[in-house]
C-alpha cells in the first residue's frame, strides 16, 4: 500500500507539470479542477488495484471466527434469555464473577435497557467488606430497601433467579418457597441451607454443558466451576441477600415471618416503580396507562395493540383513574393466574365467556381479595371483544401470562428494534 501511494504521488507530479497535458486540457477552467479530477481517477484506480491484490493474496492468512477448534465449539453453549439479561444489566465484577447491584435488579425488571455506563466496576476486597458492613438487617427491611441501597450491595446470578421467582409468587406460595429451603424441617433456614440453591444451580449448569461432576464438597460453595460468562460462583463471598438474611457473621437463622415480609416488600417495591413511571407524582394512573402496563410484554403486533387501546378509549367516558392499591391487588391476582384458570375451567365447563359477576367471584375465591368495580369494568373494556359484557378468558389469560413473565417469553412491547419496525410499517400503511 505504501508503494502504491508513492507511485500515485509521483504520477500526479508528472501530470501537473506536463506541457502536453496543459495544452490538451486548455479548456479546463482552472488547475485546481484538473487536480481534483486526476486525484479522483488515481484514487479509484489505486483502490481497485488494492482490492484485487487483497482478494487474491490476502485470503490465505485470513482467520474466520466460524472456523473454531472442535473443543471450543463443544464448550460454547447458547445463553438463556435470563442469562443474557443478567449479563446485560450486571454493573459490577469481583474475582471474575459478575454481580448485579440492587438498583441493577430493579432496572432489569422494569426497564428495557440498562442505564448508560462506560464499563463494569471491578470491586476490591475492601469494597466488598464495606458493602457487607452497610447491609441493613432483616428487621429493617422495607418496600423501598432496594431503591435506598442503590449500588451498595451485590447480587449473584443464582440470587437473581430467586428474586425473579419471588415476583410471580402468590401469597400461598410463600410458605412453599420457605419449606424448599428448610431442608431439615425445623421452621428455620440457616445460611448453608440457603446456599443449597446455588449448589443445585451449579449441578444444572454442569449438566447443561456436559461437564462431569466431581466429588462433592461438604459445603455448597466448594463444588463450583468457572465459566466464561462469569455467572457461576468462583469464590465464597457474602452477597447482599446472605448478609441481609443471616447477618454479617452468617450465624442468624431466617424464620418464615421475616421471609414472607421480604417477599411482600420486594413485590410492592417493583409495583411501585411501575406505577410511578406512569403516575408522574399523581395518586392515580389513567385507564389507558393501566392498559399499557398490562400489554407491555405481549405477543401482539402494533395493530392489535392499538386495537385494545382504541377499544378502551371508546368505552371509557369518564376517567376516574386507577389507584395504586387497585393496581397492586390486580397484580396479586395475576400471581394467582394458574388457580384462576382452574377455577374458570370448573366454572364454565364448556369454555364459555364469563360475565363481570363471575369474574369477580373467581378472583375473590383465588386470592381472597375483591377487585373494585371500576377496575373490573376497565379490564372488561379492554378485553371484551364485541362489547356484550362477556370476557373471553382464554385470550385474557394468554396475554396476562406474558405480562406475568415480564417479557421472558416474548419481547417487550413498543420498545427497541421491534418498535421501530412496527412504527415504519404503521406509517407506510397510513401513507397509502
Amino acid at each position: 500500500m505504501a508503494t502504491l501511494s508513492r507511485t500515485s504521488t509521483k504520477l500526479l507530479r508528472n501530470l501537473q507539470f506536463s506541457p502536453v497535458l496543459t495544452r490538451n486540457f486548455s479548456n479546463v477552467r482552472s488547475d485546481n479542477s484538473l487536480k481534483k479530477v486526476l486525484t479522483t481517477c488515481v484514487c479509484v484506480f489505486g483502490g481497485g488495484v488494492a482490492f484485487y491484490a487483497f482478494n487474491k493474496y490476502g485470503k490465505k492468512n485470513t482467520v474466520y471466527a466460524l472456523k473454531a477448534k472442535p473443543d471450543e465449539l463443544a464448550k460454547s453453549v447458547k445463553l438463556t434469555s435470563r442469562e443474557r439479561r443478567f449479563i446485560k444489566f450486571a454493573s459490577v465484577e469481583y474475582g471474575g464473577q459478575l454481580y448485579m447491584t440492587p438498583q441493577d435488579f430493579l432496572e432489569s425488571v422494569v426497564e428495557q435497557e440498562p442505564r448508560p455506563r462506560l464499563k463494569r466496576r471491578v470491586l476490591t476486597t475492601k469494597e466488598i467488606e464495606y458493602l457487607r458492613d452497610h447491609t441493613p438487617q432483616l428487621k429493617k427491611g422495607s418496600s423501598q430497601m432496594f431503591r435506598n441501597m442503590r449500588d451498595k450491595g451485590i447480587i449473584s446470578y443464582t440470587e437473581y433467579l430467586f428474586l425473579l421467582s419471588i415476583l410471580t409468587k402468590p401469597a400461598s406460595g410463600f410458605r412453599i418457597a420457605f419449606n424448599m429451603f428448610d431442608t431439615d424441617g425445623n421452621q428455620r433456614v440457616d445460611k448453608n441451607e440457603f446456599l443449597v440453591m446455588e449448589k443445585i444451580f451449579s449441578f444444572a449448569w454442569r449438566g447443561k454443558r456436559g461437564i462431569e461432576e466431581g466429588a462433592e464438597g461438604d459445603r455448597p460453595h466448594e463444588n463450583y466451576v468457572n465459566d466464561d460468562q462469569g455467572l457461576q460462583r468462583r469464590h465464597n463471598v457474602d452477597t447482599f441477600l446472605q448478609v441481609h438474611f443471616f447477618g454479617k457473621k452468617g450465624t442468624n437463622d431466617l424464620k418464615f415471618e421475616g421471609f414472607r415480609q421480604f417477599m411482600e416488600n420486594l413485590q410492592t417495591e417493583v409495583l411501585e416503580l411501575e406505577f410511578h413511571e406512569f403516575s408522574k407524582g399523581h395518586e392515580t394512573i389513567s385507564e389507558v396507562d393501566f392498559a399499557k402496563i398490562l400489554l407491555r410484554y405481549t405477543y401482539l403486533d402494533t395493530d392489535e395493540y392499538d386495537m385494545y387501546l382504541d377499544r378502551l378509549l371508546d368505552r371509557v367516558k369518564d376517567e376516574a383513574g386507577i389507584t395504586f392499591e387497585e393496581f397492586k391487588t390486580f397484580c396479586q391476582f395475576l400471581n394467582n393466574l394458574e388457580d384462576f384458570t382452574i377455577a374458570m375451567r370448573m366454572y364454565t365447563l364448556a369454555d364459555h365467556p364469563i360475565s363481570k359477576d363471575e369474574f369477580h367471584r373467581a378472583v375473590k375465591i383465588c386470592t381472597g381479595i375483591s377487585q373494585s368495580e371500576h377496575l373490573v369494568s376497565t379490564v372488561f373494556a379492554i378485553f371484551d371483544a364485541d362489547g356484550d359484557g362477556l370476557l373471553s378468558y382464554k385470550e385474557f389469560i394468554a396475554i396476562m401470562k406474558d405480562r406475568l413473565h415480564r417479557g421472558f417469553k416474548s419481547y417487550a412491547k413498543n420498545e427497541g428494534w421491534e418498535a421501530f419496525k412496527s412504527c415504519v410499517k404503521q406509517e407506510m400503511k397510513s401513507a397509502v
